[in-house]
Parts: structure tokens; sequence; C-alpha cells
């Protein structure tokens, strides 16, 4: 049985792909039609596709390692960490850093910085300090919490990364294949699929395309955990979806 049904990915908008002026060829195998001047993706193909990416996500963690999910753009930036937290996996939704893989150790000073602030609020140092080094402290802790609170508790690589978009995270993309580390991205028809190992060909831009299978891939996680039995949440309707259809990326995409 699919892990996900043909109904409720027609539901989230996840076939609506970029206009047919803005694509990669690449994709043309998992394009279905054009209408109205927008591509079509092939559902029957997302559904094998998610049936064999949640398969990977199972093992990478059955493996013991970590998955990082990554999601900058705003349509994707709650279900990134949402999801991540709900399955206990690490996640980024704000800018990435550069280096974050590739770099490590000198962002594992960062994060080991701001674990010092947030124990400086609890252990009464701040009480010791004037009013405006506390505000400086805090505004320094705030930002890095922002971009780095999602893998402060990572220990070392991530086993995988999960991606959405990976047109607009090339950077991420990158390091993790100067790493040898796989990726499982949601890939749109703007997007080239040879950067991604476990390729999920779906609208990466509407929120509940985007949710429903982050959804999926934690549900992945949490299945080889053995952990408790997951939610599925309510289905969006067709009529929901109707304003959703064709989201466009306010051109957050970045050219080469």
């Amino acid at each position: 049985m699919a892990i996900i049904s043909m109904k409720q990915l027609l539901e989230a908008g996840v076939h609506f792909g970029h206009q047919t002026r803005r694509w990669n060829p690449k994709m043309a195998p998992y394009i279905f039609t054009e209408r109205n001047g927008i591509y079509i993706i092939d559902l029957q193909k997302t559904v094998k596709k998610i049936d064999e990416a949640y398969s990977f996500m199972k093992e990478i963690t059955e493996s013991g390692k970590p998955i990082l999910f990554i999601g900058t753009k705003k349509q994707a930036q709650s279900a990134i960490a949402d999801e991540a937290k709900r399955c206990g996996m690490f996640y980024v939704n704000e800018r990435w850093l550069g280096g974050m893989l590739t770099n490590y150790k000198t962002i594992s000073l960062r994060i080991k910085r701001l674990k010092e602030i947030r124990e400086m609020e609890t252990d009464g140092t701040f009480s010791a300090l004037t009013k405006k080094e506390v505000l400086k402290l805090r505004a320094e802790g705030d930002r890095l919490e922002k971009f780095l609170g999602g893998i402060k508790d990572m220990k070392g690589m991530p086993g995988a990364i999960f991606v959405v978009d990976p047109k607009k995270e090339k950077i991420a993309v990158k390091e993790a294949r100067i790493l040898g580390i796989p990726i499982i991205g949601i890939v749109d028809t703007n997007c080239d699929p040879d950067d991604v190992d476990y390729i999920i060909p779906a609208n990466d831009d509407a929120i509940r395309a985007v949710k429903l299978i982050a959804g999926r891939m934690a549900d992945a996680v949490i299945e080889a955990k053995q952990g408790e039995s997951f939610d599925e949440g309510p289905l969006t309707t067709a009529a929901e979806v109707a304003s959703d259809d064709v989201v466009e990326d306010e051109e957050t995409e970045t050219e080469e």
C-alpha cells in the first residue's frame, strides 16, 4: 500500500508545477501535461517516489544517523520546523549559513556560544550585569537561536538531508554533495533533478503540498524509531487549494 494517496496529493495541490517558460527540461519525465501555461506533474510518479524516499528515510534513521530538514523559503519554514521537531530531528528554516556542513567546526563554536548565553540566562549571571549588557547578550542569543536553534543539539554530520526546493537551497545541496551526504528533495518543474538522490516531483511553493510531503518524511522517521502513532491531520479540500493552485516563488530563485 502506498504511503500517500493520489487524493491527498491532489487536494494539497502537489500536481501544480511552474509556468512552462520556467522549467528544466530534465524534469520532462515527471510532467503529465500542460494546462493554461502551467506544467502538471505526474502524480503516479510522485506517489512512487514518495514511497522510495520514505523507505530511505527509515533506513537512515534505523542506522542511528540524524536527518537534517532544510527549507528556508517562506512557504516551507513552518512545516520544516514543525515536522522536524515532531520526529525528533534537526532543521534549518532560516537563511542557510555557508559552511553549516563543510565548516561545521566553526558553526559548532557559534552553537557553543548560543548555549553559553542561554545558560547565563538561567544561572544568575545576568543579575550581575548592567541592563545594557543583558540586552546585548540577549540580542546575540536570539540571533544565534534564529539561525542555529534547529541544529544546536545535532551531534556531527547528518546521515541525509531532506530539502524543499534544491534550487533555492543550492548551497546546502553543494555542501552535502562535497561531503557525500545523500539528498532527498521536493523538486518542482523548474529544478534540476540531478541535484538530488531521492527526488520527489512536486509543487514546492504551495504550503499545503510542502506540509503534506514533509509530514510523510517525518512519519518515516517516527516509524523507524518505533514511536507512537501519528495523526494524519485533516485533508485539505479541493476548494481550499483553488486559491493556492500556483503560488509563485516570489522570484526567490537565484540566477546562476
